[in-house]
């Protein structure tokens, strides 16, 4: 398909949902990827039960989520305060779903390896339960949440699904755990999964504050309040950034495939370029400077954090060729779109 074809399928997916909604399950929906899939499938019409603790996510985010999509869609929304640690909280959630977008996670390779006991009980633990869950209920498709870290040391870019390396934290094994359980659980005992491994995920709604939050979010206060912006290494580390409505559109295409071929497989779901931190800087004041007046401070230089790798870059043609994935924005592209949810 060309690209004007891949937009059209996608939007010929969400007419379809419209004229026949679905039930889906939300984990981790008051984060930041889980509520923007909220946000979404509440104005296509669906029904979405949410499941979240709070852990990393905020009840601001799905404030925000029921201010826009209005009182008679939010109707449709049904949240339940729990933890996917709880296996009796996992049968509540993922009874009567069609699909499960699985979100939930600690994330961050740095909390990882500061806490490896707590995210291994969420990440794994968590993500068994929910597919647990899933086999008793008969609920039959799975959406997860994956990440480019389980590439860990293998060098080649771009990154290809099926060659990967040694993981560098406690996270990455986490969530390659996550990919084998998957597989088991789709020979096993017949569940569909769709695997996505996100590269750099930003947008809306991503918390700017915390030791754990991402570098776009907290670049953007620091620099709109004239504090320092901190690059760990020389500023050429690079990332393959991914604005936040490719991600949905990526979970969308993957809950609503009929195409068996894609069925059971890992993807990765980026934009396909790279993006150094200095160039990141740069677009970041570049946006800024259209909305603030501040006083523009050189980046502070420190050392090369444990855990991560040097650059990252993803291939995507597996996701276009099988899901029709189609990414509409690029990181300089992501970020106009919402910079100014970030002032």
């Amino acid at each position: 398909m060309s690209i004007i074809e891949r937009e059209d399928y996608y939007s010929n997916v969400q007419k379809e949902l419209r004229l026949n909604p679905k039930k889906w399950l939300i984990t981790g929906v008051a984060g930041f990827i889980g509520s923007n899939l909220l946000e979404f499938l509440l104005n296509l019409g669906q029904e979405v039960v949410g499941l979240d603790n709070y852990a990393t996510g905020f009840e601001g985010n799905l404030k925000e989520v029921e201010n826009k999509v209005g009182k008679e869609r939010w109707r449709n929304f049904r949240f339940i305060n729990g933890d996917i640690v709880q296996i009796e909280t996992c049968f509540e959630a993922v009874r009567g779903a069609d699909v499960v977008l699985h979100q939930a996670a600690l994330g961050s390779v740095p909390r990882s390896i500061k806490n490896p006991i707590d995210t291994n009980l969420s990440n794994v633990n968590g993500f068994l339960n929910i597919l647990v869950a899933m086999k008793e209920l008969n609920v039959s498709r799975i959406v997860f949440a994956g990440s480019s870290s389980t590439y860990g040391d293998h060098p080649r870019l771009p990154k290809e699904e099926d060659i990967i390396g040694n993981p560098l934290s406690p996270y990455a094994v986490t969530k390659y755990v996550n990919e084998l359980y998957a597989d088991v659980f789709s020979k096993t005992y017949e569940l569909e999964y769709v695997g996505l491994r996100y590269f750099n995920v930003f947008g809306k709604r991503q918390n700017p504050n915390g030791a754990y939050s991402a570098v776009i979010p907290r670049w953007a206060y620091a620099i709109s309040n004239n504090h320092p912006v901190y690059i760990y290494g020389d500023g050429s580390t690079s990332r393959d950034f991914c604005y936040v409505d490719n991600v949905v559109q990526a979970n969308i295409l993957a809950a609503t495939t009929t195409n068996s071929e894609s069925i059971n497989k890992i993807y990765n779901i980026a934009v396909g370029d790279r993006t150094t931190l200095i160039e990141l800087y740069q677009m970041l004041m570049k946006a800024l400077s259209k909305f603030k007046t501040f006083a523009p401070l050189d980046p502070i230089f420190e050392d090369f954090r444990a855990g991560d790798v040097k650059h990252s870059q993803a291939d995507i043609s597996r996701a276009i060729a099988l899901l029709n994935y189609s990414p509409k924005y690029t990181v300089e592209e992501g970020i106009e779109k919402d910079i100014s949810w970030y002032i």
